[in-house]
C-alpha cells in the first residue's frame, strides 16, 4: 500500500501478494473450498472429450451395413413408358460395378406378398401332412451372396452360364432349407414353385443384410421370367465401401438408365458426420446439465467461504480501512482471492478431465480426442465462476465501515 498525492494506492502486485497469502494461509480450507469448481470444470472436460471420441469411434466402428447400404429402385410405372423399355436392366450390377466404391451389387425381382406360390420338395401333395411351405420366391443376379454379406453354406450359387441356358436350378436360404428337409445335395434334390420343378443346387446363408432371403428360393432371372412370370427388376441392392454411399447413390441412375434419371428411387444412408454429430450431440446432453450444477456447488461453495472469511476478517478490513484503503480496494482483494480459488479450480479440474479422458479411452482402446480450446478456456471459466461467487463477499467486505469494523472485531 503506497500513499501519494491523490491518496492511497494499492499495486497489482500488492493486491495478488496479499490475496495469494490469504488463501495459502488455510490450504485446506481452500482445497475444499475449490473442490466443486474442479468436479465442475473436470466434469465438462470429460463430458465434451468423452462425445468427442464417442463420436469419432462410431465413425470408425458406424453399423457398415447401413452406412453401406444403397437402395435403387424404379419409379411406378416407370416400366411402363412405351418404347422405353424396362428402367432398370438386369446388368445393372455390370453398370454399377463401374462406380469408383461399388463392392458387389445384385438385381432383384420379387414376388408380391399376395402372390408367392406355394413351394414343396416333392411333387406329391398328401392331404394329411403340411407338405407345401410358404417361402419367398426371388430372381437375383449372380452377386446376391457377396451384395447380401452371405455366404454359400453348401454347393455353389447358379453362374452366367445357368443363366444364359435358362437352366431349371435354385438356391435356397439356409431356413427355406430347413423348412423342406433339404440337407444334402449330392442327390440332386428337386423343389416345386407352384408347380414348375427346380434342382436345387446350393444353399446359402448367413445374410448380415436382407435376412429375409434365408427364407426364400432364389432362382436366376432368365429361368424365373419362363416360369414364374418375375421379368422386370424390382430393385438393386449395392454394397459400397465405407463412405462412398453418398456417392454411389448420386451417379446410380446415370449410370443405370441416363436418359431417365428422374424416374429412380435412391434410399441411400446419411452421412458419417451427422451421426457422430448426433452422437456428440446426446452424449453432451446427458452430461452437460451435471457438469454445469457442479459448476453452480462450486460457485456457491466459493461464496460461502469468502463470506465466512469477511466475517472472521472484520478487524483486518477495518485496520486496511484506517490506514487509508479504499472500498474499491477491500473488493478487489476479495475478488482476486475468489478468483485466485477459481483458477485454481480450473486447472486442477482441466487436468483430471484430460487425465480421465485418456484413461478412458486408454481401457477401452479408443483414440482419445480432446479440444485444446476447452482445455486452455477451462481456467478462464474457473476464473470466471470465481469472480461471480465472490461478488457478493466483497460488496459486504466494501461496504464495511473502518470504525464499525474495528469494534467488530
Amino acid at each position: 500500500m503506497k500513499r501519494t498525492a491523490g491518496g492511497t494506492r494499492i499495486g497489482r502486485g500488492d493486491l495478488v501478494d496479499e490475496s495469494l497469502a490469504a488463501v495459502l494461509a488455510r490450504p485446506w480450507r481452500a482445497a475444499l473450498t475449490t473442490l466443486g469448481t474442479v468436479l465442475g470444470i473436470a466434469t465438462l472436460v470429460v463430458t465434451l472429450g468423452i462425445a468427442a471420441t464417442a463420436g469419432n469411434r462410431i465413425v470408425g466402428r458406424f453399423d457398415q451395413l447401413t452406412a453401406t447400404t444403397v437402395t435403387i429402385t424404379p419409379a411406378e410405372a416407370a416400366d411402363q413408358v412405351p418404347g422405353l423399355g424396362p428402367l432398370i436392366g438386369w446388368d445393372a450390377p455390370e453398370r454399377l460395378a463401374r462406380l469408383n466404391g461399388t463392392v458387389a451389387a445384385v438385381a432383384l425381382a420379387e414376388a408380391a406378398p399376395g402372390n408367392v406360390p406355394q413351394v414343396r420338395a416333392n411333387a406329391i401333395q398328401d392331404p394329411s401332412t403340411v407338405s407345401a411351405r410358404a417361402l419367398g420366391v426371388a430372381a437375383a443376379t449372380v452377386g446376391l451372396p457377396e451384395a447380401l454379406r452371405g455366404r454359400v453354406i453348401a454347393g455353389r450359387f447358379y453362374d452366367a452360364g445357368n443363366i444364359a441356358r435358362h437352366d431349371r436350378v435354385a438356391v435356397l436360404g439356409e431356413e427355406a432349407a430347413r423348412q423342406l428337409g433339404i440337407t444334402r445335395l449330392d442327390d440332386a434334390p428337386a423343389v416345386f414353385v407352384g408347380s414348375e420343378p427346380f434342382t436345387v443346387i446350393g444353399i446359402v446363408g448367413d445374410f448380415r443384410r436382407e435376412q429375409a432371403f434365408a427364407a426364400a428360393v432364389i432362382v436366376p432371372p432368365t429361368t424365373a421370367a419362363d416360369r414364374l412370370g418375375l421379368t422386370g427388376v424390382g430393385r438393386v441392392v449395392v454394397d459400397t465401401e465405407l463412405g462412398a454411399a453418398g456417392l454411389i447413390a448420386r451417379q446410380a441412375p446415370t449410370a443405370l438408365n441416363p436418359g431417365r434419371t428422374a424416374e429412380f428411387r435412391v434410399a441411400a444412408p446419411p452421412g458419417l458426420e451427422r451421426a457422430r454429430g448426433a452422437v456428440q450431440d446426446d452424449v453432451n446432453g446427458m452430461f452437460l446439465v451435471l457438469g454445469l450444477l457442479c459448476l453452480v456447488v462450486g460457485a456457491v461453495g466459493i461464496a460461502n467461504v469468502t463470506l465466512v472469511g469477511v466475517m472472521q476478517r472484520i478487524g483486518e478490513i477495518g485496520l486496511r480501512r484506517a490506514l487509508g484503503a479504499a472500498r474499491r480496494h477491500i473488493a478487489a482483494q476479495f475478488l482476486v482471492e475468489s478468483a485466485v480459488l477459481g483458477l485454481i479450480g480450473g486447472i486442477v479440474g482441466a487436468a483430471a478431465g484430460v487425465v480421465t479422458v485418456i484413461g478412458v479411452c486408454v481401457a477401452k482402446d479408443w483414440t482419445p480426442v480432446l479440444d485444446l480450446g476447452l482445455v486452455v478456456a477451462a481456467p478462464a471459466a474457473g476464473v470466471a465462476v470465481g469472480l461471480l461467487a465472490g461478488a457478493y463477499p466483497a460488496w459486504r467486505a466494501a461496504r464495511l465501515e473502518p470504525l464499525e469494523a474495528l469494534r467488530g472485531a
